[in-house]
């Protein structure tokens, strides 16, 4: 193993998160049920996102207002909202706790309400979503081990009838018709694919492959035509990402699914070890969130140091699964 990834994993294991600890042995060093991985609920980001929580499985704040409901309050309000928590959670491997199934209960019934999935105004007879949002409770709800929820399964209804004919979906009303976002495109592939992987719904992953094929068409952060990139931003890593897109964050999707080695991926994993530091890691733009109390963006928890951690830990597993390890 080259001194420098075995510097990484190394510095990986020192973690003082143990589901960072655990995934890095498991996935990187092919350890079986690793003893840091049981270990996941005392870890300080899991504490700390689920820290406030409310006897009703919220964080306070209302259900809020604005469109669909909980836009600026509980569930959605950025990045402390319910919403929020689950992704990272589902991240770092949370078990599905009493505490935690009270959180998703609480974001699916959100997400379900009436508001959330009526009727859609449409562009061009298209219909327009921000299915990023249903995209990561479904997934949540799917890696908690609830896919058989009932409210699963209208999520999965909702986001295959919004997908558009190119394999995404879009809310923008300025949309031309003819692309979708892959802002909002990346994270209901994700989660139709975590449907079908524990459900075996052919339709949802026919959905989310159709997704799949969409960003592979484009290497992940092309124009048609020109080659030139789509936006720079997508060239940068984050983490947290949310709901923005980026060539780590499709690359890891891409890669749980099965396309990390195709032919199309290279570009974005050229880019991803072009971005490899000399000590063998990663760094992470965290120009999205700000440090808990701030009164622009603040999180629930200070990600400072593990979004190095996690941006490394997601780069060596796709490498890995690429066979560029």
């Amino acid at each position: 193993m080259p001194a420098e990834r075995r510097a990484a994993i190394d510095w990986l294991l020192a973690s003082s998160e143990p589901a960072i600890r655990g995934m890095a042995r498991r996935d990187l060093l092919g350890e079986q049920a690793p003893d840091d991985l049981r270990h996941v609920m005392s870890g300080p980001l899991v504490r700390g996102l689920l820290d406030g929580q409310l006897p009703d499985g919220g964080f306070g704040g209302g259900f809020g207002g604005g469109f669909g409901g909980g836009f600026g309050g509980d569930p959605y309000r950025k990045w402390t909202g319910i919403h929020w928590r689950l992704v990272s959670l589902t991240e770092l491997e949370a078990e599905p706790t009493p505490e935690v199934l009270a959180a998703l209960d609480r974001e699916l019934d959100w997400l379900v309400g009436s508001r959330r999935l009526a009727a859609r105004p449409t562009v061009h007879g298209l219909p327009l979503s921000d299915a990023s949002i249903e995209g990561n409770g479904l997934a949540a709800a799917c890696r908690l081990g609830q896919a058989a929820d009932p409210r699963a399964a209208r999520l999965v209804e909702a986001l295959t009838a919004w997908q558009w004919p190119d394999g995404g979906w879009n809310c923008d009303r300025r949309a031309s018709g003819r692309r979708s976002s892959f802002h909002e495109s990346l994270i209901p592939m994700w989660a139709l694919w975590e449907y079908a992987r524990a459900t075996a719904d052919a339709t949802a992953g026919s959905a989310a492959e159709r997704t799949a094929e969409l960003l592979l068409e484009h290497r992940l952060f092309r124009r048609h035509g020109s080659g030139q990139p789509i936006h720079p931003s997508w060239m940068r890593l984050h983490y947290p990402p949310y709901w923005h897109y980026d060539v780590l964050h499709a690359l890891h999707l891409l890669a749980r699914m099965g396309h990390a080695r195709d032919e199309r991926a290279a570009d974005a994993l050229d880019l991803l070890e072009e971005r490899r530091r000399p000590d063998g890691r990663w760094h992470a733009d965290r120009s999205w969130w700000s440090r808990p109390g701030s009164s622009r963006a603040p999180e629930a928890v200070d990600w400072a140091g593990a979004a190095d951690e996690m941006v490394t830990l997601n780069a060596m597993r796709i490498l890995r699964a690429a066979g560029r390890a």
